[in-house]
Order: structure tokens, then C-alpha cells, then sequence
């Protein structure tokens, strides 16, 4: 990572930001142009899957295009040895997303025309639910480190969009999958919102699916980048 580091803060912070904005605006579009939820689904996770992969192309190469917290860890954890974040760059990665997350709901909330700020009512939580969540986070976390582990960085933007937009999809949270995304859409009473008091569990289990994720990656991928190419060849 060649940028400094407070310029690659600043793109985790503006990626965060701008991801909550797609997600929390198109919701938001969607509800206003479809009266069918399965329609207003369809709109907010097709937005935010071909959002997602044009803000990793934008500001990958600045930061690495993590935009969320469990990622950042992953990539610490994985890295201690010299090739990963160092403990005081994700002690400035892990606030930078989470602010950015707020204040891309606020960003959302404003150009439609609603308060900057206005806590979510939609109460996201059961044992189906937080299973979802820990399998749509273990199987993010896996695409993304494995991509990486293997040499195949160049397909992660149309990869992870192509992932999430499909989690959507097939689990049964809707796939937040990054802690710095759910605390940000606690800030608005709108389709893609969480009630503050959901968020506690969402995270915990974006945890556990991360850690998941990492235990996937080490028994599939057991060798660094180098030497998983040349097993896999």
C-alpha cells in the first residue's frame, strides 16, 4: 500500500460513505417508484451490487477497497508477518469506515428530502436471520481473501458486486455483511434501515462469519499468494 496513510483513510471513509449511500438512497428510490417489495428488492440490490463494484475500481487502488471493519481484520489477522495492515493502520481503517457509514446514511437522508438523522424502527432479528448474516459475511470474507490469496485481485470489483447482489438474495438478512454498513443504516427510518437495537446482534454475527470465512480460507488456501498459484497450476 503506497498511499499515505491519511489518504487512505480518507477513500475508506468516502468508499463507506458512498456505499451506505447507494444502499439507503435506492432503497429509499425504490419504495417511492414500486409499490411490489419484491421489485423494491430487485432495485436496491442491483444498485448497490454495480455501486459497490465501480467504487472498488475507483478507490482500490488507493486504499484496498475494504469499506468494512471485518474485512480490514481479516486482513490484519492474515497478514501479521509483514503483508497485511499493521495494528496502528487498522486502528485508523476500522473508525474511518464506521464513520463513513454514518454519514453516508446522512448523505442518503438529506437528498431525499428526510431528517439528517432518524433512527430505523424495522426490527432485523431472529436465529434464521443471524444465521444469514454469518453466511453472508463468512462467504464475502472468503471471495475477497481468496481472490487475494490466489493472484486474482484484478476480478475482486465485479466479483464482490456479483456477490452481494446476490446475497441479497439467497440469505435471509439480505446480506449486510459489514458492520461499518449496519451501524450506518441504524441512522434511517427507511427501506434499507435497522433499529438500533438490532444492530448489537447483526454485528456479532458479521463477527462470527468473518472469523468463519478466515477458517474457510485457511483450510482451502493454506499457502500464501505465491505458493497457492503455483498448488493450484
Amino acid at each position: 500500500m503506497g498511499a499515505v496513510l491519511w489518504r487512505r483513510a480518507a477513500a475508506e471513509f468516502l468508499g463507506t460513505a458512498l456505499l451506505v449511500t447507494v444502499v439507503v438512497g435506492s432503497g429509499i428510490m425504490a419504495t417511492r417508484r414500486f409499490a411490489d417489495t419484491g421489485l423494491q428488492l430487485l432495485a436496491n440490490s442491483t444498485t448497490t451490487a454495480l455501486g459497490l463494484a465501480v467504487l472498488i475500481l475507483a478507490l482500490g487502488p488507493v486504499s484496498g477497497a475494504h469499506f468494512n471493519p471485518v474485512v480490514s481484520l481479516a486482513d490484519w489477522w492474515l497478514g501479521r508477518r509483514g503483508d497485511g495492515l499493521r495494528p496502528h493502520e487498522l486502528a485508523v481503517y476500522l473508525p474511518s469506515q464506521i464513520g463513513g457509514g454514518i454519514a453516508g446514511a446522512v448523505l442518503a437522508n438529506l437528498m431525499f428530502g428526510l431528517s439528517a438523522v432518524s433512527w430505523s424502527h424495522t426490527q432485523r432479528g431472529d436465529a434464521g436471520v443471524w444465521l444469514g448474516e454469518i453466511v453472508a459475511t463468512a462467504g464475502l470474507v472468503l471471495l475477497i481473501v481468496s481472490l487475494a490469496r490466489t493472484g486474482r485481485t484484478a476480478a475482486t470489483p465485479a466479483a464482490v458486486g456479483a456477490y452481494i447482489g446476490a446475497a441479497y438474495w439467497f440469505t435471509s438478512s439480505t446480506s449486510f455483511a459489514n458492520p461499518a454498513v449496519t451501524i450506518g443504516r441504524a441512522f434511517t427510518d427507511t427501506f434499507a434501515g435497522i433499529a438500533p437495537a438490532s444492530v448489537p446482534a447483526f454485528v456479532a454475527c458479521e463477527i462470527v462469519g468473518a472469523v468463519t470465512g478466515v477458517a474457510l480460507l485457511l483450510a482451502l488456501y493454506p499457502s500464501p499468494a505465491s505458493e497457492a498459484v503455483r498448488d493450484a497450476q
